[in-house]
């Protein structure tokens, strides 16, 4: 599910410099808007929701995944993923954020699949944060991603 929206919606961009949390969810949620899966509102209450409750959108030290509900404006659901050349960071918190992947949930089964994929993507038992954002800061180009995403899924 994770690959193909990836490829599907041509939803990836690395090494990308932002200066502040916005813009880097900005780059994600315009891949998915010009993509047709999501509405320009998921972007503005993904940000709102983020000022109202914090930055519930951090699963781990340095990994985002930003995403609000699917009433919110999801068409499809799909994802996209950013990664920064220079980590953001949200207010109060210590760890700055250099990947996101933006979820966009057409329902909460949905939402739930493709959270699962994204932590057995990138997990580590041997980092302890249980998260491997190495071998994604790593990528250079989209078939690096799919490779990487082919091998996790594989293991």
């Amino acid at each position: 599910m994770l690959k193909e929206s990836l490829i599907e919606n041509n939803s990836i961009l690395l090494n990308q410099k932002v200066s502040n949390w916005k813009e880097a969810i900005k780059l994600g949620t315009d891949l998915l808007i010009k993509a047709g899966t999501i509405e320009p509102r998921y972007y503005d209450h993904i940000v709102g929701n983020i000022e109202k409750m914090g930055p519930y959108i951090i699963l781990a030290p340095g990994l985002a995944m930003p995403h609000a509900r699917p009433e919110e404006g999801v068409i499809k659901t799909s994802f996209a993923l950013v990664t920064l050349s220079e980590p953001v960071y949200f207010d109060g918190e210590d760890e700055g954020v250099s990947v996101l992947i933006t979820l966009a949930g057409s329902d909460s089964d949905k939402h739930m699949e493709g959270l699962m994929e994204i932590t057995q993507t990138l997990d580590d038992e041997e980092s302890d944060t249980g998260v491997n954002l190495d071998k994604v800061l790593a990528c250079k180009t989209p078939e690096d991603v799919y490779a990487m995403i082919d091998a996790a899924l594989n293991a």
